[in-house]
């Protein structure tokens, strides 16, 4: 199969011919239609994940066909039109047990823990736990930004966030599920502020339902701006980049006893981040975290979707061949674009 591989961290990737993969006895193989170009990507080949093993392929947001199935798998079959959460969890430790898959103790992830989706076919452990089923109507392309990105900021809004009609939701950081948090939040009956230093992604947010808009490069101080327009500041406050300076002016910019819901990734060469640490107590501030969504949360997500009251399908604002791909993950950093782009590893 072709496929996106990198032999150092860092270093430009480029385009292989490579081994197809094998299912495990409780895994399947699914031929990739669709997979998305996210942050956790460039992470990933920037080296902050210390679970990659080089030389890697990359990618973990995908949708497609099961191409074949393991011995053990009892639910899927050959045909079946399916995505997967990123996190795939083995079903059987305590946090699956309590339904908490999406911090499985003995968790795998394509892209990361093994070879992932920016390739034209991808191995996934533990099928009857992890996959789910795309309704008809849904295309590859709209369900490839699901498995990362828009369950991510579901789960984040609707269950870390535990969002409310009415209240002032800021999301700092426009990009997939910066905007997927948006648009969530906005259909939840939240007035939404979005943050960010791209005029073209805030138009996105405007599209999406926010009912306000900063422009973090022409504004000091973007938590001040965020408690002016709310009149004491946010109810819940998402990080969707994941830096220092988004992190706490998340915590920043909410009123007394608001919740902060950390969704992008903190890297550091310490491995930890400053948080404005006085302000949450003073304020009695929650501030967590959010990592993925469970497979069995996904219908709740799917319905909204099939009704129409949610529509990742705007999202998708790019769609590319994966002999761009490395071009396209090398510069995220610099030219990190609005909205989704899926790669379609068959053109």
């Amino acid at each position: 199969m072709r496929a996106v591989v990198f032999e150092q961290f860092g270093e430009p990737a480029e385009i292989r011919n490579v081994p197809d993969p094998t299912p495990p006895a409780h895994g399947v193989v699914v031929r990739v239609e669709a997979t998305g170009l996210c942050r956790s990507d460039w992470h990933g080949w920037q080296g902050h994940d210390p679970d990659i093993t080089l030389p890697h392929v990359p990618g973990h947001e995908l949708a497609g066909v099961v191409e074949t199935v393991g011995a053990r798998v009892t639910a899927w079959h050959p045909g079946d039109r399916v995505t997967v959460p990123f996190i795939c969890a083995c079903g059987t430790c305590a946090s699956c047990a309590a339904g908490d898959q999406q911090v499985c103790e003995r968790q795998t992830q394509p892209g990361f823990t093994h070879w992932g989706s920016f390739a034209q076919y991808v191995s996934l452990d533990h099928a009857d736990v992890n996959l789910v089923a795309l309704p008809e109507e849904l295309s590859y392309g709209t369900a490839a930004s699901l498995g990362c990105r828009f369950a991510t900021a579901f789960r984040a809004v609707v269950a870390q966030g535990r969002v409310k009609a009415g209240e002032w939701v800021a999301v700092h950081g426009c990009g997939g599920v910066g905007l997927s948090a948006v648009m969530i939040a906005a259909a939840s009956g939240a007035r939404v502020i979005a943050v960010d230093v791209s005029a073209q992604a805030l138009d996105l947010a405007r599209k999406f339902g926010a009912a306000e808009c900063v422009d973090a490069s022409g504004v000091p101080d973007t938590a001040e701006a965020i408690r002016d327009l709310t009149a004491g500041g946010a109810h819940l406050s998402l990080d969707a980049l994941g830096s220092p300076l988004t992190c706490a002016a998340s915590v920043n910019s909410l009123r007394r006893r608001g919740r902060h819901i950390q969704v992008g990734l903190l890297p550091s060469e310490t491995g930890t981040t400053p948080v404005p640490m006085a302000r949450a107590i003073a304020l009695e501030l929650e501030l967590l975290g959010s990592h993925g969504m469970q497979a069995h949360a996904y219908p709740d997500m799917l319905e909204l979707v099939r009704a129409g009251v949610l529509r990742p399908d705007l999202l998708v604002t790019s769609t590319i061949p994966l002999a761009t791909a490395p071009a396209a993950l090398a510069a995220m950093d610099t030219t990190p674009g609005s909205g989704v782009t899926v790669i379609q590893p068959w053109s």
